[in-house]
């Protein structure tokens, strides 16, 4: 039997003492005479905290002697709110996010729209004594899903081992003409020139080695949805290896042959499983493809 009483203003939150272990969204089903759904949206809304820290995680183990407080009151104030910026997942160590178009991945020149500002005015508003630190980047008009440590611990881990804990990183893109091959392997020497423009070699050029692979996942005469699996992450990897085959990304004003059917860079970072850098446990995301890619396609 869980101990109730109440913690705060008298009719804020109720309290909650654990006696076993179980995960939090179970527990609060038991506890809470709420609907699933209901609870799932007071996790999101950081309505929940376990030994007085906000927790979001559905699947939070808890413990015998934990605390568990759950707020009455709406938390909106909390929230992420962004146009550009959408918190998919967030935990003491990092945060998941899904970036729009149109916003750096970290500042760049005097007062640029980015998401690492975003993110530590969220953690400001929210309370929490953190930053987030850039663990890797998109470019401004790639959409998709990125991780942002919370701490320079974590963020240390990413950086130094981020090709052992990052197993699958896919994007997809609609690319410029028909794609004839199911799919395939995509590998060349990639290097800057001064203007900053990414060369590729079919030897090596002393730049990286970089290895993409292809599956074409739908086509018409005019262009095709491509998903692009990384094996290694180089800058501007996906967008020059597809113009190697001769299909450039669609909106590609670097790379591009002019051809742009949706007005904007048509590359977006679907896929995300990497392992947690402190419990070790895998974290598997995966965002819709772009309605508008789709579109295409039909």
């Amino acid at each position: 039997m869980h101990k109730r009483y109440n913690a705060g203003r008298p009719n804020d939150c109720y309290c909650f003492d654990v006696v076993e272990e179980k995960p939090l969204l179970e527990f609060l089903l038991e506890n809470v005479k709420e609907s699933r759904n209901k609870v799932k949206a007071t996790l999101r809304g950081r309505g929940i905290k376990v030994d007085g820290k906000f927790v979001t995680q559905f699947d939070y183990q808890l413990k015998p002697g934990m605390k568990v407080t759950v707020s009455k009151s709406k938390r909106d104030d909390m929230q992420l709110k962004s146009r550009y910026v959408k918190l998919v997942y967030e935990d003491k160590y990092l945060v998941v996010i899904e970036k729009n178009v149109g916003i750096l991945s970290m500042a760049a020149g005097h007062s640029s729209l980015n998401v690492k500002s975003v993110l530590d005015d969220y953690f400001h508003k929210s309370h929490q004594r953190c930053r987030a630190h850039v663990v890797h980047r998109l470019d401004r008009d790639t959409s998709g899903l990125m991780v942002y440590a919370k701490d320079m611990e974590t963020e240390q881990i990413l950086e130094h081992n981020w090709h052992e804990i990052v197993y699958d990183r896919r994007y997809v893109a609609v690319v410029s003409g028909e794609v004839v091959e199911e799919g395939g392997t995509i590998s060349s020497w990639l290097k800057d020139n001064k203007a900053y423009m990414t060369f590729s070699s079919p030897v090596d050029n002393g730049g990286k080695y970089a290895v993409t692979h292809f599956h074409t996942l739908a086509r018409t005469t005019e262009h095709s949805l491509v998903e692009y699996r990384l094996e290694t992450g180089r800058k501007n990897q996906i967008r020059v290896h597809s113009a190697d085959m001769g299909h450039p990304v669609c909106g590609d004003v670097k790379y591009g042959n002019g051809d742009n059917p949706l007005g904007r860079l048509c590359l977006h970072a679907y896929v995300l499983c990497f392992y947690h850098p402190v419990t070790g446990e895998p974290m598997e995301f995966e965002t819709i493809i772009p309605p508008a890619f789709k579109q295409l396609f039909k």
